[in-house]
């Protein structure tokens, strides 16, 4: 039986990741190591939550003492690392945490990797490392030119990953991923923070004049990549992930409305946040190489998305009050009531 120590499996992408592989691989057994931070949300693994072949810790991955003790004590032959703060607007307001997670946490996930042995490391990371695409599409050999802290820490993590790999033959693999969607993920994302917002008749706070370009891609599609790259995948090397599905953010807001029956005015227009990638955009050749294209069609992706947060609302609303409506206020107040004025 396989054991993979899954980090930051409570959040949006690695709550899905945990359902795919118990769904797909009977054998396996996951342990989810998360530290249940804002994002983190035991609530997304209801439906797993008793399964005898999944256990939950409650940690850091910046604790090595137990990130080496589940290695040993659960003879983990993979580790797929999902932790990390992922928000480029929380970044601006406080770069140190993601710097403390997605470097300092990595490195201590790959010393005990290093010394447990374990079969295969494999680093989620994203394609926001690549910095602003003008033209073209970037490859896995294009050069990293992060430009917010966000992306800056997931360089760092990515970096030491591949370091790990030359210098102690640790045997990793790295994925970077486009703008994901789908149900679960927390709402102060684009897609979620609209959505839920357009359900309450609230205002979308559109950053600037709305044209940015990014690529969508399914949660379950990204899932079913990162399951080819952990088995298939060629140790040492990137993959980029991306859906293929590039679209103008003012299309998504506008698409976003149109299924929600709801007005257009709703979207305000709020003073861009600094260093605003303008476009991003993956060439993916390598990954479909190994057999891999996206199952769903970006329309198709939106609309089961929207029509989770439509009917769950239980999940959503309790997320939106505390902590989230301070960073809220934080983030879009001031850009709101200037547009009011």
């Amino acid at each position: 039986m396989k054991t993979l120590l899954v980090t930051g499996g409570a959040g949006f992408i690695g709550s899905h990741f945990v359902r795919h592989i118990l769904g797909k691989y009977p054998e396996y057994r996951v342990v989810n190591l998360d530290a249940l931070k804002y994002a983190g949300n035991l609530d997304n693994l209801l439906d797993v939550a008793d399964d005898p072949r999944y256990r939950f810790v409650h940690g850091d991955i910046a604790d090595a003492p137990l990130v080496e003790q589940l290695l040993r004590e659960y003879q983990v032959s993979a580790v797929v690392n999902f932790a990390a703060e992922t928000h480029v607007d929380r970044s601006l307001l406080d770069a140190g945490g993601f710097i403390l997670t997605d470097v300092h946490g990595t490195y201590v996930l790959l010393e005990a990797a290093r010394r447990a042995g374990v079969e295969r490391f494999l680093q989620v990371g994203t394609d926001e490392v690549y910095g602003h695409v003008e033209v073209g599409s970037t490859d896995e050999l294009s050069p990293l030119t992060p430009r917010s802290p966000y992306s800056a820490s997931k360089a760092g993590g990515d970096l030491m990953v591949l370091a790990y790999h030359t210098s102690y033959g640790l045997p990793v693999v790295i994925t970077r991923a486009s703008n994901n969607l789908g149900p679960n993920q927390y709402p102060e994302k684009f897609i979620p923070l609209f959505v839920t917002n357009a359900i309450d008749d609230e205002p979308l706070p559109l950053y600037g004049d709305g044209m940015q370009v990014r690529d969508w891609l399914y949660v379950v599609d990204h899932c079913e990549a990162l399951d080819l790259v952990l088995h298939q995948g060629q140790v040492g090397e990137v993959y980029n992930v991306g859906g293929g599905n590039e679209k103008v953010n003012m299309e998504v807001a506008h698409r976003v409305l149109d299924t929600l029956g709801k007005s257009k005015e709703l979207i305000k227009h709020v003073a861009d946040r600094p260093g605003h990638d303008r476009r991003y955009s993956l060439d993916c050749a390598k990954l479909h190489a190994l057999g891999w294209r996206p199952r769903h069609d970006f329309e198709t992706a939106l609309d089961l998305t929207l029509r989770w947060y439509v009917e769950n609302e239980w999940w959503w609303r309790k997320i939106k009050t505390g902590e989230y409506m301070e960073y809220y206020r934080q983030q879009y107040q001031a850009r709101l009531e200037g547009v009011r004025g």
